[in-house]
């Protein structure tokens, strides 16, 4: 296994952070290459099943995940169901005060494709990093600019 842990302070309560993160049929707005879908149960629980395809003009891989925890507004488990992303991945919002929070995106990955996953991570993990922190950043904009509906 292998972890990458991100986090960005963002201008608005945890609540709104929260929801903006949580929004996942707009994630493409923010998190780079990617769109996501519900594709079991409401997207709000426990069970849910969520489907992203992280590409570009229709080349890439498509990410299955279950949530597994679900305690808003502050933590998010899925696990990765994929032949390419294995493992889990955790969203939190960290509460700084009534106008600003923290968001902190961990992936917990096995690396794919066995041993040559393994020796090639070393070499990718840098630009899986800088695309997290890329999103990261737009994230911000997006969840300061974040209205329900």
């Amino acid at each position: 296994m292998t972890d990458v842990v991100v986090s960005v302070d963002v201008a608005v309560p945890a609540g709104t952070a929260w929801l903006a993160l949580t929004d996942w049929e707009r994630q493409g707005e923010w998190m780079l290459g990617t769109e996501v879908k519900v594709v079991e149960g409401n997207g709000r629980s426990v069970g849910s099943k969520l489907s992203a395809f992280t590409g570009v003009a229709g080349i890439g891989f498509t990410d299955t995940m279950e949530i597994t925890t679900w305690e808003p507004p502050l933590r998010c488990v899925v696990t990765h169901l994929g032949k390419i992303v294995q493992g889990t991945g955790v969203f939190q919002v960290i509460e700084k005060g009534p106008h600003s929070s923290t968001f902190v995106w961990a992936e917990h990955l096995r690396p794919p494709f066995g041993v040559v996953g393994r020796l090639g991570w070393p070499v990718a993990k840098p630009g899986f990093e800088l695309g997290l922190r890329l999103s990261l950043q737009k994230f911000v904009k997006y969840a300061e600019g974040y209205r329900v509906g």
